[in-house]
């Protein structure tokens, strides 16, 4: 399971704001390593700068200088509609003259085919594949007095998943749709304002938290503060793999802290899957808090048994032969003085696919463990998402085609246990009516087709061209 996008967002007239949008996004590179971009406004233009590759691979100090103003927005990509390719690479500005504005978008619409379509008869060129691109140009063409007037009318055409920041020349806009299925928060920096898609980028700018962009909010940001324009009450649908995955352990949603609700996590599966064992472990670095908890809860003592390589899948250089034959080794590397002879409980996020788990037992196994015991902080994934996750489909899923006793025999471990949705909601400490947990559940918060294609925007797409770096919207 990948990640989804960070987006980050500023108004201050006292800040460097690209230098500050580019440590922000430092902040957030978790959620998305293919591409970064930032675009700037003064109140008279906007100015963007895209590449492929990792925040600190992008932005030099020659590429942040020409991004100018007291307005800035930016993005950090892991493709779940498009293709990853330069032309695809956000903020995308659409538009000219007074008439412009840009994006930076977190989800995933699954209207997005027939909204193209519409517009591509209406006359819009579209630069890429990226349903943010859409997302964009229905803004631009939406009728309506204002800006505000304009993203309501093109929410209301909207399905899916949508956290976004839009920048014109004089304003920020801080978007979430009705669902509120992405995070998105709000700080105060030095007379200023910023949004972000997770907490922890405001803590390293040194920003304080305000509070969270409500679902359906439209949030205008300007030399006169904040105006909220508020949206309907309706069924919420907050991405529940937040708390398990995608987000920092030190960022806090709906005002839970994620470390802590990852350690409550590992505390429910010891008391509802213990076992006699010798140590405990997360594997790392989603699962540490929650094998904290599991051992806190079951006495057992806790051990690193695993280290992670950080920087493996963020490189360009594929590796040769004979590193993928070793396959999860270049990710995990076990230590045998640790584990020889020892019974293992091995506590983890969660199993999609059951492509990695295998290996990381097999891993354990080669270096001495007696036992290895799976805990599963995630219940079987039976569903695919189709709000902003790669995922898989659903003949991919492996809880979807095995019972629990089955995957436990494919993964090779010698038992395997699952938090119960019950257990999830407890460590979380909020409502269940304010997740989605489709993927748990099959349950949908909107209708959604059966399968849906990642590149469906791809065919017909004709990119003016493949580098978009350092462009210049007037």
């Amino acid at each position: 399971m990948h990640e989804s996008c960070g987006i980050f967002g500023v108004y201050s007239p006292n800040e460097d704001v690209a230098r500050l949008t580019f440590f922000a996004l430092f902040a957030l590179q978790h959620r998305g390593q293919e591409s970064a971009g930032i675009a700037t406004a003064d109140g008279k233009q906007i100015r963007v700068y895209t590449g492929m590759g990792l925040v600190s691979h992008v932005f030099t100090e020659d590429t942040l200088r020409p991004l100018t103003g007291h307005i800035a927005i930016g993005h950090n990509r892991y493709s779940t509609a498009g293709s990853s390719r330069a032309f695809n690479a956000q903020p995308f500005v659409v538009g000219n003259d007074n008439n412009i504005i840009g994006i930076a978008h977190n989800g995933n619409i699954i209207n997005a085919v027939p909204l193209r379509e519409e517009l591509d008869a209406l006359g819009f060129r579209f630069r890429g594949s990226s349903d943010s691109e859409v997302i964009a140009n229905l803004i631009l063409s939406a009728p309506g007095r204002n800006w505000v007037e304009k993203i309501r009318t093109a929410m209301r055409r909207l399905q899916g998943a949508y956290s976004l920041v839009l920048i014109t020349p004089q304003e920020l806009y801080a978007v979430r749709d009705p669902l509120g299925v992405r995070p998105l928060s709000i700080g105060m920096i030095d007379h200023g304002y910023v949004v972000a898609s997770e907490t922890c980028a405001l803590d390293h700018i040194g920003a304080e938290l305000l509070r969270d962009v409500q679902p359906g909010e439209i949030a205008v940001i300007n030399g006169n503060g904040i105006n909220s324009y508020p949206g309907e009450a309706g069924r919420r649908g907050l991405c529940i793999f937040e708390y398990i995955y995608f987000a920092r352990l030190d960022s806090v949603i709906n005002g839970r802290l994620l470390y802590k609700a990852r350690q409550a996590m590992g505390a429910g599966l010891s008391i509802e899957h213990p076992v006699d064992a010798d140590l405990v472990f997360g594997v790392p670095e989603s699962a540490t808090a929650a094998g904290v908890g599991y051992a806190q809860e079951s006495g057992i003592p806790v051990a690193e048994g695993l280290v992670k390589n950080r920087y493996v899948g963020r490189t360009f250089i594929e590796p040769y032969q004979r590193l993928r034959d070793l396959g999860v080794k270049l990710k995990f590397n076990p230590m045998p003085q640790m584990l020889d002879g020892e019974r293992l409980v091995v506590v983890d996020d969660s199993i999609v696919r059951g492509t990695t788990t295998p290996s990381v037992v097999r891993l354990l196994r080669k270096a001495g463990a007696k036992e290895v015991h799976m805990r599963i902080c995630a219940p079987p994934i039976r569903h695919p998402c189709f709000f902003g996750v790669d995922m898989a489909t659903r003949r991919e899923l492996i809880a979807a085609q095995k019972s629990v006793p089955e995957i436990c025999e494919y993964i090779g471990a010698d038992s395997l246990g699952y938090l119960s949705i019950e257990g999830l909601i407890k460590a979380v400490n909020l409502p269940r009516e304010n997740f989605c947990m489709a993927c748990f559940t099959g349950d949908y918060p909107i209708p959604v087709q059966l399968e849906m294609d990642k590149l469906a925007l791809e065919v017909g797409s004709v990119p003016q061209k493949e580098v978009c770096e350092g462009t210049d919207s007037k």
